[in-house]
């Protein structure tokens, strides 16, 4: 059923009087991060409590009318671009920090607070929350758990699904649940696993119980140049296979460091053609120990120039570089395409080459930002949207980085999800029978298909069409890996 029917608008106004329908207006929600995709939602509706949420999604599922949750629309996969015959939920008023539990380190916290809004109001309290995405300052915690969400220091402290304790989730029916609990472990299926990366396709998320960790007693920074970005990649591997764990572990190349140079002034070496940024935290002897270590790797692998900053200043000044990575690189592009896909360590310096072989072969630029520990690459691909040519360049540019992705063991999402930008690459990544477990679980919570739809999973005809579905010679594409 369309929004357009009169008796839905006049049942939805009822519970909200805080709608948007003028076409001036719900422009404001046409496109999450994803720039490239834009539609116009059908209508716009901002609510003020759980009750009416959960009166909202009642209202869309007896009508069945698709309804969308949206955060910060921060999120990069096109996840939250709305639907045009539905409503789009956002959560911008749900932003208040509910309680702090210093007994048991968490924050009871609504899905609209950001998420350095958290770790600012416990910092007094010697607490902080560890995933932190670049987008920290704007994203929302409901959206960090839609996407599952990483970030710089999730190498050693996890992702979003492993510093959230509990979720209160509202259902398609209007329902409302709770999953999870502040204990180590719940009884049942792990349906707090399942909720983290759904994209809002689930349940819709109205309330969170995150998990605050102690602020380290010490922490460094090192930053080391190196002349070769396979060097780099190597040292990546080094670091790991000698059992050592830093806080974070990121790198960059050399255009993006330039870019991120030119825009905040880090002190980067912006004659390096790669640097990597490694936290270590701890107590001061072992940071010693940690330091030496981490340079004995890294000079091992050619690393030009090693340094070390303890002083919390000089430490922000060079996480802020890589945090504005991404803004950075829209200075000096009309536009870039980032990608998001995972590859085992091991494989770093062979993707690298890769990537660059594509770079010449679509003529397009790209600029490589890597969460480089847990192997989690965002290539940044520049282009300019005003030529189509362009667009459609770097859209096939960045479909080969996904297939590469799943070609040496890895994912086509570490932290952004799929939302619309890589629906078909999931034709790739999963068989037949995957993706029926997965519309079976969507049903089981979502029967007639108003959450989020048309997102994160793609139909069987759909993998047809893309032709990731064709078998030969009785194997599927990359016959060689494990399926999940």
């Amino acid at each position: 059923m369309s929004i357009n029917n009169q008796d839905f608008i006049k049942h939805l106004s009822a519970i909200t009087s805080d709608m948007i329908t003028d076409k001036e207006r719900l422009a404001v929600y046409e496109t999450d991060g994803l720039t490239a995709k834009k539609q116009l939602p059908g209508v716009v509706v901002i609510p003020d409590t759980i009750e009416q949420v959960q009166a909202i999604a009642a209202l869309c599922q007896s009508y069945q009318v698709p309804l969308v949750a949206r955060g910060a629309g921060t999120g990069l996969s096109g996840g939250a671009m709305p639907h045009h015959e539905g409503v789009l939920l956002v959560m911008a008023r749900f932003n208040q920090i509910l309680d702090v539990d210093t007994s048991m380190r968490t924050a009871t916290v609504q899905p609209g607070v950001t998420n350095l809004a958290i770790s600012e109001a416990v910092s007094n309290l010697g607490l902080y929350y560890a995933p932190d995405p670049s987008s920290q300052i704007a994203c929302t915690i409901g959206g960090n758990v839609a996407e599952n969400s990483g970030g710089v220091h999730c190498l050693k402290y996890g992702l979003t699904v492993h510093n959230v304790k509990q979720l209160k989730v509202v259902l398609p029916g209007g329902e409302l649940m709770v999953v999870g609990g502040k204990g180590y472990d719940t009884p049942g299926y792990d349906l707090l696993g399942l909720m983290h990366g759904s994209e809002g396709m689930l349940g819709i998320v109205v309330e969170v119980i995150v998990q605050l960790l102690p602020k380290p007693s010490e922490v460094a920074v090192i930053m080391a140049a190196f002349s070769d970005v396979i060097d780099a990649a190597n040292s990546v591997s080094g670091v790991i296979s000698e059992g050592l764990l830093p806080a974070g572990l990121e790198m960059m190349d050399k255009l993006a460091i330039q870019a991120a140079e030119s825009f905040v002034g880090a002190g980067y070496p912006e004659a390096a053609e790669a640097m990597l940024l490694c936290e270590l935290d701890g107590s001061l002897e072992e940071l010693e120990v940690l330091i030496e270590s981490v340079r004995a790797v890294f000079e091992s692998h050619g690393c030009i120039t090693f340094t070390v900053a303890f002083d919390a200043t000089e430490r922000q000044k060079l996480w802020l570089g890589r945090k504005a990575a991404f803004p950075a690189v829209g200075r000096i592009a009309p536009d870039y395409y980032c990608m998001d896909g995972t590859i085992p360590r091991r494989e770093l310096a062979n993707v690298l080459k890769a990537i660059t072989e594509l770079s010449h072969k679509y003529d397009l630029q790209v600029a490589n930002v890597f969460h480089a520990g847990d192997g989690n690459l965002h290539p940044l691909i520049l282009y300019d949207a005003n030529n189509s040519d362009q667009l459609a360049r770097a859209e096939a540019f960045g479909s080969e980085i996904l297939a590469l992705c799943i070609e040496k063991g890895g994912t086509i999402t570490g932290e952004h999800g799929v939302g619309i930008e890589k629906i078909n690459e999931m034709c790739l990544q999963f068989n037949r029978d995957e993706l029926e477990i997965f519309h079976g679980i969507k049903k089981a919570f979502d029967h007639h298909g108003i959450l989020n739809p048309g997102k994160g999973i793609p139909t069987l005809s759909r993998c047809a069409e893309f032709g990731a579905m064709h078998v030969h010679a009785g194997e599927e594409r990359f016959p060689h890996l494990d399926r999940f």
